[in-house]
């Protein structure tokens, strides 16, 4: 775990228990590889709609409500299901907080050689409980980011592929179909499955993550309204 792993969620649980519309703390970013996000940003949050896993905090009354119907095996595909989320987030960090070593076990290593082996491990203390989380709040926070995400200009893929974005960014990169974010996600080397509908890390079906330095946003067209299960 990183240095501040106890310190994150010793800050986050104030926040978890004043918000009835989050229902967990990660400090897991599944597409946390290094390249992938911002080494200067350890401070920097998320909400997402993608239940992560992998070091998360959940308050008693939450396992008292899934404890009942706690399932025997795929406990966390099952946590992403809209019964048991009930369209409710959790926060992740930009920089994991915890490494998997995970290639054996329930999920037979699925997509650890790939992906998880590299996500880079936040190193530096970050004094969370000195900072005010409150951006993370509901209403604020969806509408600022939002406001970020459809005020970056559009490009294609190929300009983020080559490099040759102009501009220190953030970008946007646009989806319509579930073909057309897998096969975005799949070139651009961001995971690309979908449970329930839900992109992992997206957050009102918009996935953050960082190509060359720049922020990139794959997000559907603006005016999203609800995911769809059908997407999986």
């Amino acid at each position: 775990v990183a240095p501040d792993f106890f310190e994150y969620f010793q800050a986050l649980l104030p926040v978890l228990k004043s918000d009835p519309s989050l229902w967990c703390v990660s400090a897991w970013n599944d597409n946390g590889r290094d390249g992938y996000v911002d080494p200067g940003r350890a401070d920097l949050l998320y909400r997402t709609d993608f239940f992560p896993g992998l070091g998360w905090m959940l308050l008693r009354e939450l396992w008292e409500e899934l404890e009942p119907k706690w399932p025997a095996s795929f406990w966390d595909d099952w946590m992403r299901q809209p019964e048991q989320r009930r369209g409710r987030a959790c926060v992740r960090p930009e920089i994991s907080r915890t490494l998997t070593f995970g290639r054996q076990g329930v999920s037979l290593g699925q997509f650890y050689d790939k992906y998880l082996r590299y996500i880079k491990l936040n190193s530096k203390f970050v004094p969370f409980t000195k900072l005010d989380l409150g951006y993370l709040k509901e209403e604020a926070y969806r509408e600022n980011f939002e406001k970020e995400v459809y005020a970056a200009p559009v490009v294609t893929y190929e300009a983020v592929k080559q490099g040759q974005l102009k501009g220190t960014g953030p970008f946007r990169l646009q989806y319509s179909t579930k073909d057309s974010f897998k096969m975005l996600a799949r070139n651009l080397g961001i995971m690309d499955d979908l449970k329930s509908g839900v992109p992992r890390t997206g957050y009102r079906g918009i996935v953050s993550f960082s190509s060359r330095g720049r922020r990139i946003y794959l997000a559907p067209p603006p005016g999203w309204a609800q995911y769809d299960p059908s997407w999986s």
